[in-house]
């Protein structure tokens, strides 16, 4: 007797697929998968290697959340174009699976990376970093916007993308540099939004690829500008010129409850 001949108890079959005994009687309930063989005698269920494939699959197709209806519609009209369809189907599904916990992931670690700056900065210190490029979602707004009016104006955009959840992007503020270098350090023209693989086309803000001025802020925007006119001090001292926009961003708000202790993080493009 060759090996797709020889009979396995019930026992010894869920055993080699790593499964319950019951999930293979409650397959045969239901008539999804049956056994090769019921002895009469004793009515024990037995199994052969060639139903071990069929077998493979279906437990594939569930851990890949096929409903049970949908796995009995295709055992019933098995074969190979119509397998081939229901995992295209599936391969798509895991696919947006997998691009989302990577933004989940990149977003954890933006969390992370902030922790570990609060834990480390100093809240005085001017720095040049180099930032990759980055594609952004942004609103325009003034300073006659509204707070109601921005929250809108976010909300539309997070349902535009499809986020769903906010935590699966940052968010802030852009002010041109022209703005700052004139003294109007409260005339932010754009509310930016930034979405982990997010990629190009037409409509999205691109910040550069290059030299950044770096600094934090602490406590109320009223005394932000006082932070600026230290970058541009900074700026002067060593040469550089700043373009474009700057970019303030939150770093702090999950573990804060007073305004008092708001971070906020700016960076600027610079050449030099």
């Amino acid at each position: 007797m060759n090996k797709n001949d020889k009979l396995l108890t019930i026992g010894q079959f869920a055993a080699m697929h790593g499964i319950n005994k019951k999930t293979l009687m409650w397959y045969d309930e239901i008539g999804l998968f049956k056994p090769a063989v019921i002895n009469p005698e004793n009515g024990y269920r037995c199994y052969n290697y060639h139903q071990s494939p069929i077998l493979e699959t279906i437990l594939l197709l569930r851990e890949l959340d096929v409903s049970i209806n949908e796995i009995q519609d295709f055992m019933k009209y098995r074969s190979a174009k119509n397998l081939k369809c229901l995992l295209e189907e599936k391969i798509t599904d895991l696919d947006m699976q997998i691009a989302h916990l990577q933004a989940v992931r990149t977003t954890l670690c933006t969390h992370h990376q902030n922790m570990s700056t609060l834990l480390t900065m100093d809240l005085s210190e001017i720095s040049v970093v180099e930032k990759e490029e980055h594609c952004l979602i942004t609103v325009d707004v003034n300073p006659n916007t509204s707070f109601e009016q921005e929250v809108e104006l976010i909300t539309a955009e997070t349902e535009k993308y499809q986020l769903g959840r906010l935590h699966k992007a940052s968010y802030g503020s852009m002010i041109p540099v022209e703005s700052l270098q004139n003294g109007r350090f409260d005339d932010y023209s754009k509310l930016f939004i930034e979405i982990p693989f997010l990629s190009y086309h037409t409509g999205l803000h691109i910040m550069p690829q290059g030299k950044y001025l770096r600094a934090f802020h602490k406590g109320n925007w009223d005394k932000l500008s006082g932070r600026y006119e230290e970058l541009f001090a900074y700026a002067k001292k060593h040469n550089l010129a700043f373009h474009g926009f700057s970019y303030e961003m939150g770093i702090n708000e999950s573990v804060i409850d007073r305004i008092e202790d708001y971070i906020v993080r700016i960076e600027i493009p610079i050449d030099g």
